[in-house]
């Protein structure tokens, strides 16, 4: 099995500084720390746009605390699992009501962060099972007055323009009506957010580089498997990009 992949989320830079430390310690199963958060809100935005296996979670922090956030998360499409990481023991019992997979109170000793990642490793394998084989997924696109079927694998890029979704495919290009923040919601798991205007798959990311654009100046761009157009990457999201060529 691949890393698993997680969001950290405490107000406390030394805490997430040490946490990150421990699981870089910690082999097996082996995790990598793919997004930080200091509050509810950043994990919220990070969630949006990223997946990741696991978050491990504080429960005291400023504006909205660990647990309800936890509520929030439990709502998502499908939502990582819980590890909550906390100084405070006396909340342990909220805390596997809201389907927690482990608690763990601070300071956290490594073999205990192992048997926590190892849960969520097969908490991750027994929603797989559970998961009924899916149907290859199609996008319904009304192209002159005809309806057409597109595979979703076939998509290489979502892209908004002006009131309406450019789909990019290897062969051709489709228009869609809709919104970016449905698809990503839709497909979140397939495919990144790289800047306002666009998704990408993520199978198909090949190289980030350099780009000079005439409206937004020096910055960079990703390049997609057999296309030779060059996609905008906005700063906000350039660390994301990042990780998926990396991972």
């Amino acid at each position: 099995m691949s890393a698993l992949k997680i969001l950290l989320v405490d107000d406390e830079a030394l805490a997430r500084s040490r946490l990150r430390a421990l699981l870089g310690d910690c082999t097996a199963p082996a995790s990598v720390v793919t997004a930080e958060a200091g509050d509810a809100v950043q994990a919220m935005s990070a969630l949006q746009h990223q997946s990741f296996d696991a978050v491990l979670l504080d429960i005291h922090m400023p504006g909205a605390d660990g647990l309800a956030l936890a509520g929030l998360i439990a709502r998502l499409p499908r939502p990582p699992a819980v590890v909550f990481v906390t100084a405070h023991a006396g909340h342990a019992v909220q805390a596997f009501e809201l389907d927690a997979v482990d608690y763990l109170t601070k300071p956290v000793r490594l073999e205990r962060l192992r048997q926590a990642l190892q849960k969520v490793e097969r908490t991750m394998q027994a929603r797989q099972a559970q998961e009924p084989e899916k149907a290859e997924e199609i996008l319904l696109i009304q192209d002159r007055g005809r309806t057409e079927r597109v595979p979703l694998a076939e998509v290489l890029y979502f892209k908004a323009e002006l009131k309406y979704i450019t789909v990019r495919t290897l062969r051709r290009s489709y228009i869609l009506d809709g919104s970016l923040n449905e698809l990503e919601a839709r497909f979140g798991s397939r495919f990144m957010r790289i800047h306002r205007n666009a998704l990408i798959a993520r199978r198909a990311v090949r190289a980030l580089e350099k780009h000079f654009d005439p409206e937004e100046g020096e910055g960079w761009a990703v390049r997609l498997n057999g296309l030779d157009e060059l996609l905008a990457v906005s700063r906000r999201q350039l660390g994301a990009v990042r990780d998926a060529i990396a991972g």
